[in-house]
């Protein structure tokens, strides 16, 4: 039995759903904008030396390791006190992180301390970002009918890509509208100013969300650990190390297959900075359409087997794009990109649900704490940096898509071996008619 068939809970209302969904467009436009935004934030605050991309890099290295303490953290807030509540405060936290980001005193003002308050602020922001997305994928699968939780978690990660697609659309814009010296001036601070607005609105609107049927459940049950992260670690060792490898594939195949692409396409000299951000806005919308048909799929067939594919197309596909793409060719770079984002897409959509169906109700926001951003944190902080530092050292343009390769062969065993934790049982039209029906007659569902 799954844990999602024996905790079968009833579903929140839509607006709620549709909040949870759709607030990580925020999330990740504030925490992508940094990559993506890289080459200008290297001149801006590190200089614009021969190793300030280097250095911006490394900064996002460091700052991911602050996401497993904040996940740490808000996973026990929203075990403890409720899902709802954690959202709210790690919504908070990110505006003023990306707030204070946008009032930032620049190099030309303060010399190197100027590069230490950025790095310090995106470690703010990675704290909170680690209570975010674990916090809504939560909330969306506890939410969500059953036979749909596949497709309704999946678009966490749409959402989140819709962010994604926000911070380059509008750093591409920013880059193109704006003279080299008025954008390294101020006009790098006008997409920090929007993602602190954009948070603000989504904390309003998160005011506004019912708590997890879940959480309610556990509360009328008095089942809510008191150390949720030891209950955790005592009684699901097995399923961390199978979510800790599903996370691993994603954080990879996402940051170097998606946000690390147009710092490639611009240090190797490819494409121009303005260019290599368009090419990935394309990209974006791709994994958009993409990931709602990847969770729909792991609705339809299991998480296990998509899971299996994608792994397996990992190992082969980024390799190939990646020497696409350092070949030259509009043609090829545009394909190379689009090919890499819908394979991260897929990885993301259905790690989703396979992910947070790895534990019960209780306790499974610090499980996700503990699988997914020690994941991300190394496969995800740490990989843009070091992709960056190979191709320079190798002179080997498909050095990145080698180690998306390297990390699917060693967590395809896993994938092999775990057990499917798609609900068993689907739902008819025919069911859900009759079941109306007894409901209105009075009797129980």
């Amino acid at each position: 039995m799954t844990w999602p068939e024996k905790h079968n809970t009833s579903q929140v209302s839509r607006s709620s759903m549709v909040v949870a969904a759709f607030s990580t467009v925020v999330e990740w436009y504030d925490f992508t904008l940094y990559l993506y935004f890289a080459t200008v934030l290297s001149r801006v605050f590190f200089g614009g030396g021969e190793n300030s991309l280097l250095a911006t890099l490394a900064g996002f290295a460091i700052s991911y390791a602050m996401r497993p303490f904040g996940a740490m953290v808000f996973g026990h807030i929203g075990d403890r006190f409720g899902r709802r509540r954690t959202l709210l405060l790690s919504m908070m936290l990110m505006t003023v992180a990306m707030l204070a980001t946008a009032l930032l005193p620049d190099y030309a003002a303060i010399g190197p301390a100027a590069g230490v308050l950025l790095i310090g602020l995106r470690c703010l922001m990675a704290f909170s970002v680690g209570g975010e997305y674990t916090g809504v994928v939560a909330y969306l699968l506890e939410g969500a009918r059953p036979d749909r939780r596949g497709l309704i978690t999946s678009l966490a990660s749409a959402a989140s890509e819709v962010g994604a697609l926000l911070a380059v659309a509008l750093s591409a814009l920013t880059v193109a509208l704006m003279s080299a010296a008025h954008l390294d001036a101020w006009g790098w601070r006008i997409p920090f100013f929007v993602g602190a607005a954009l948070a603000g609105c989504v904390w309003f609107a998160r005011s506004t969300m019912q708590e997890s049927p879940d959480f309610l459940r556990q509360l009328r049950q008095h089942t809510v650990p008191d150390s949720p992260l030891r209950h955790t670690l005592a009684h699901h060792k097995p399923a961390l190390l199978r979510t800790f490898a599903i996370s691993a594939l994603g954080s990879i195949t996402y940051y170097v297959g998606i946000t690390y692409v147009p710092a490639f396409l611009t240090s190797s000299g490819i494409l121009a900075e303005g260019r290599s951000l368009w090419m990935s806005s394309v990209a974006a919308v791709a994994v958009i359409l993409v990931t709602p048909l990847a969770g729909a799929l792991s609705d339809r067939v299991g998480r296990k087997p998509v899971l299996i594919a994608f792994a397996v197309a990992s190992m082969l596909l980024p390799l190939a794009m990646f020497g696409l793409m350092g070949g030259g060719g509009d043609l090829a770079i545009a394909g190379g990109a689009i090919a890499l984002a819908c394979l991260a897409g897929g990885v993301s959509a259905v790690g989703a649900p396979a992910t947070a169906e790895q534990f019960p109700g209780e306790g499974r926001l610090s499980g996700l704490a503990l699988g997914v951003t020690m994941a991300t944190a190394i496969f995800g902080g740490l990989t843009p940096f070091l992709a960056e530092l190979l191709v320079r050292q190798t002179g080997w343009d498909a050095v990145p898509g080698a180690m998306i390769a390297a990390v699917a062969l060693i967590v395809l065993p896993a994938f092999l071996t775990m057990p499917e934790t798609r609900p068993r049982w689907h739902v008819t039209k025919t069911q859900r008619a009759t079941n109306s029906l007894m409901s209105d007659d009075g009797d129980a569902r």
